[in-house]
């Protein structure tokens, strides 16, 4: 189950993701909370912070799997790393000075952002350089697995601390914590990585990035998972805004209550990573497990939004997030196994483009619709649609898309095989 940690390289970056993660999540529910203290609690404010965040993705991450494939992918993440502690470090001084203001906020949400457009991109691509196409499935999965490990003990510190020191001191900790993956990805061994040689499509030249786009064009089963993805997180992937809405004002709890929700959430986030680990030593991920996960996601989605009580909610959101891992783990390592080498930071890109891309809408609809509807439609609403979208995109992939898939649902039977011989399988 952990083939990839024999990995020197990849064990010092595992194990800065896995203290610089829970720094992360910590910040996460800080800056939530923060916003809606500073906004009188108000939901469109936590929807515009979480869009202000994620905008940048939808203009450079396409560049940033360009750029990944031309440079050295380590020292590009030491300088976005760097980045983003930075980020943490000015507005934890802001607050901790007692002169944070919700515009400062904003703003350094965008900053951030522009950081973190560049971040997924070359990180997930850096994982098959650190471990080789052997070990790519296990890394994928252990990677989910650490940073749901992290999900579990961020919130649940961050809600804590909030409580005792005020929002401040957890954004100065979380600046701290990134040290540790920086530290990781200065002792590395360059030479031990798997670097692909440089060929016409990896030298830097003009139109890469349309070459990038034209691949995954030709490529049914990449577009295939793309659609998918696209679906499912842009209408059911807005817990960065729902659980601290459904907390406050559903729930009436504290930061302490919105960080045990996120924490029961990663719970099960953390289960699905590591059933994803084991299935790893096993089988490839295929299509099929990715429609079933994506529709049972939605339907626990749906019954997380009607649960009655606070603790219901909160135990509804472990079987919700087993299935989200399941989803996600499925989508990353399909993409990536699918993918040439010398692609798959531009393949990686669009494939962040298209997962993290729906939230600057997603997160300003999701707060509008607490806000008209109540803060459980959320929940329903995302539920529902990704549900139908799974069923219509699964329907339409499979009898269109020239793909069909041998079923690796343990509750779904039978067997078939590819239509169309020269298309890559995904079974």
């Amino acid at each position: 189950m952990f083939a990839a940690l024999r990995v020197r390289n990849y064990r010092l970056f595992a194990s800065g993701q896995v203290v610089s993660n829970v720094g992360t999540w910590m910040q996460r529910i800080a800056q939530d909370w923060l916003v809606l203290e500073l906004s009188g609690y108000d939901p469109v404010a936590l929807g515009i912070a979480a869009s202000l965040q994620f905008l940048p993705t939808l203009f450079l991450t396409l560049w940033a799997g360009v750029l990944a494939d031309r440079v050295d992918k380590r020292k590009l993440l030491i300088l976005v790393q760097s980045g983003m502690a930075l980020c943490a470090l000015a507005l934890g001084l802001l607050d901790v000075g007692g002169i944070v203001q919700l515009w400062h906020v904003y703003l350094l949400c965008l900053v951030f952002g522009l950081f973190t457009a560049f971040d997924p991109p070359v990180r997930q691509s850096f994982v098959g350089e650190m471990v080789g196409k052997e070990h790519l499935a296990n890394a994928v999965a252990l990677n989910s697995s650490t940073f749901n490990l992290a999900r579990i003990l961020g919130p649940a510190i961050a809600g804590v601390m909030i409580i005792w020191t005020g929002t401040g001191w957890v954004f100065l900790v979380n600046a701290v914590t990134t040290l540790a993956v920086i530290y990781g990805l200065f002792r590395m061994n360059p030479e031990e990585l798997h670097r692909t040689p440089e060929t016409g499509e990896s030298r830097p030249r003009r139109g890469q990035l349309m070459a990038g786009l034209r691949y995954v064009r030709g490529r049914p089963d990449i577009m295939a998972v793309l659609v998918l993805v696209f679906c499912v997180s842009t209408f059911a992937f807005t817990f960065f805004t729902t659980l601290a809405i459904a907390a406050a004002n559903v729930f009436h709890r504290e930061a302490d209550g919105y960080g045990l929700l996120s924490t029961l959430l990663a719970v099960g986030s953390f289960s699905g990573a590591l059933l994803a680990v084991r299935r790893s030593t096993r089988r490839k991920p295929g299509l099929a497990l990715l429609v079933g996960a994506g529709f049972l996601f939605g339907l626990f989605e749906v019954v997380v939004g009607l649960m009655p009580t606070y603790l219901a909610f909160g135990l509804a959101l472990i079987p919700c997030g087993v299935a989200m891992m399941t989803f996600m783990n499925t989508a990353n390592s399909t993409i990536q196994l699918a993918t040439a080498p010398e692609m798959r930071g531009r393949v990686m890109a669009l494939y962040m483009l298209v997962f993290i891309g729906g939230n600057p809408i997603g997160a300003p609809m999701t707060g509008w619709m607490a806000a008209e509807f109540g803060g459980r439609s959320p929940f329903v609403i995302g539920g529902a649609i990704a549900m139908l979208s799974t069923v219509v995109c699964g329907w339409i992939l499979a009898r269109r898309g020239g793909i069909r898939v041998r079923s690796r649902l343990p509750w779904v039977r039978g067997s078939a095989v590819a239509r169309k011989p020269e298309l890559a399988r995904v079974d």
